[in-house]
């Protein structure tokens, strides 16, 4: 073998060696190429397994440096932007005939027939950006050492090769045709295939409703043995997930009135932490100083509202309640409002100041001190307001001086009391979980801001089981197992609307969704051997490009394209083939 290859092969994977020991995310390679080392190639998720770390071989992005020469005003401007434009140019692909040649460096310290190179010891997988340009339009090459026990025994290498969109089946790999691949490279006697199939279930609905774009995402995913066709529906016997997605404030959702309530309260909370805050526009007409005197009124009016009176306002909102009843099978609010809850829904849909806060609590705080009013109160209420009221009761209450943020702060602490109340209702009435399990979201030993980003948790958590339970119509049981595993993750996660939540469910439960409609992802897989010296060649179908750093020509009808009403998927297809290389 010649001197410079083996002295290429040595520097290549020395510098290999380097960049994973010292932990080096970004390194160049002989000016021309980028190393980058990895925990998951976003782009290789759906073709690699696990999340190990791999090197990322490509094109090295040119270094534009502007000249330091005299410019007008206007070129300096032009130069910069060209200059931005050459920063942003995306992952750039190798040719395959150098991607091949990284393949074979990499192979050759592998191999330990070959002493003249040196092994480097363990290294990470490597996968090379190619440039698609060869007869089988090669995107991805990749390599990784097999080892049984200690000792290097081979390695796997990948090929990887894709095809624009087209909406024509007939030019899909058929099933016997991928198993002919498999075998003809691996002379395999016996082979097993597996299935797997991606839904968007909000997709599936048509109705007018429906009809416009979501941040949030139910997918099914589904996985199943002994392929027969391609694009095959999933049997019943699958194994099934729904992997759920819900940001808050869409209007279909039956909690959107929860959402604005919940809107208020963290504008306060915000407002309180930073000192500015931003006050939403008013629902109602009246001043909220006008609505708190009618509230006050009332109370006055039916007997000076005795203890234990829920008042007329409570049964219009039971009346209320009952009417949403019949709309959505997920209600939230509820029929039992103690006088600070109905001050808080007044408030919250008509403060648009501080002084306004202030001055609705300073009418509430006289009337409770003179005896004018003696409303009832939930005994288990914890805000600095109802405390007062429940002191008044004994003729015992204590100075309240309405100064500063203390009323803005007590305003915050009704909100959180009535709704910790309206969550508390639904998911124990429903019984989705226990007061037991909700203890850290219902601690009001920390602070006021801990307490709002609690809530705020809880609140999303019913916006997952809103989709669940009045979308999915998913049964108690899945929807009881769900609840506890959520609970359980913003225990000790961050608020993340753009965490997905996992739920393992029977494909009878959902195939109402998927059995009519087109997969936005299918793949299947052939497969041989065993441990280590399992081989696999598989067929991508997906709605969106699995490779990123090179174009497509767009196989789709121009008045399919334009007005997006043709039901028919194009699908852009990914081929995945893999060749096991003994050195023993």
């Amino acid at each position: 073998m010649g001197s410079k290859i083996v002295s290429e092969a040595n520097a290549f994977v020395k510098f290999l060696k380097s960049c994973q020991d010292e932990n080096k995310e970004n390194c160049t390679y002989m000016d021309d190429i980028s190393v980058l080392l990895v925990e998951r190639e976003e782009l290789l998720h759906d073709i690699l397994s696990g999340n190990q770390p791999i090197f990322v071989c490509e094109k090295a992005q040119p270094k534009c440096e502007p000249e330091a020469t005299e410019t007008t005003a206007d070129t300096s401007v032009v130069e910069e932007t060209l200059f931005k434009v050459e920063q942003h140019l995306g992952p750039q692909p190798l040719s395959v005939m150098k991607a091949r040649q990284l393949m074979s460096w990499y192979t050759m310290a592998q191999n330990p027939n070959m002493p003249q190179v040196e092994a480097p010891g363990t290294l990470h997988p490597l996968w090379v950006r190619c440039d698609k340009l060869d007869p089988c339009a090669t995107a991805w090459l990749g390599v990784e050492t097999v080892y049984s026990g200690n000792k290097t025994s081979g390695v796997k290498l990948y090929t990887v090769t894709c095809k624009g969109p087209t909406g024509d089946e007939t030019s899909f790999t058929t099933v016997d045709e991928l198993k002919q691949e498999h075998e003809k490279r691996h002379h395999a006697s016996t082979v097993a295939t597996k299935g797997y199939a991606q839904y968007n279930l909000f997709c599936s609905l048509k109705e007018e409703s429906m009809m416009f774009e979501s941040q949030s995402s139910v997918i099914a995913s589904l996985t199943w043995n002994n392929v027969e066709k391609v694009l095959e529906c999933p049997p019943l016997s699958s194994k099934a997930s729904l992997n759920i997605k819900v940001a808050v404030g869409d209007m279909r959702s039956p909690l959107y009135q929860t959402y604005k309530e919940m809107e208020f309260l963290l504008a306060l909370a915000e407002g309180l932490r930073t000192g500015e805050t931003e006050w939403l526009e008013p629902i109602e007409t009246q001043s909220a100083v006008d609505l708190t005197r009618a509230l006050i009124e009332e109370l006055e009016n039916i007997g000076q509202g005795a203890p234990g009176h829920t008042g007329k306002a409570s049964e219009k909102q039971k009346a209320k309640t009952d009417a949403i009843a019949a709309f959505s099978s997920m209600v939230i609010e509820r029929g039992d409002l103690d006088f600070t809850e109905q001050l808080w829904e007044k408030m919250r849909k008509s403060v648009t100041s501080y002084q306004d806060v202030t001055e609705c609590l300073r009418i509430v705080v006289k009337a409770v001190k003179l005896g004018k009013i003696k409303p009832w109160i939930h005994k288990d209420s914890n805000s600095t307001l109802s405390k007062l009221i429940l002191q008044s009761y004994q003729q015992q209450i204590d100075a309240m001086p309405l100064t500063g943020l203390t009323p803005a702060n007590m305003l915050l602490e009704l909100g959180l009391d009535k709704i910790r109340k309206d969550f508390i209702n639904y998911l124990v009435g429903k019984e989705l979980t226990t007061l037991n399990y909700l203890r850290y979201y219902l601690d009001t030993e920390v602070d006021l801001q801990e307490q709002v980003i609690r809530v705020r948790k809880l609140h999303h958590l019913l916006e997952i089981l809103g989709t669940c339970s009045t979308f999915l119509s998913l049964p108690h049981d899945r929807l009881f197992l769900f609840t506890q595993s959520c609970l359980q993750y913003y225990k000790t996660s961050n608020y993340d609307e753009d965490h997905v939540f996992q739920l393992q469910i029977k494909p009878a439960l959902i195939s109402y969704f998927y059995e009519k409609e087109q997969p936005f992802s299918w793949a299947m897989q052939v497969s041989s051997g065993q441990g280590s010296k399992e081989v696999k060649t598989a067929l991508y179908l997906s709605d969106k490009p699995l490779v990123d750093h090179i174009t497509f020509d767009l196989d789709v009808p121009l008045d399919e394209s334009a007005n997006g009403e043709s039901e028919k998927m194009f699908y852009y297809r990914t081929m995945v083939s893999c060749s096991l290389i003994s050195f023993t």
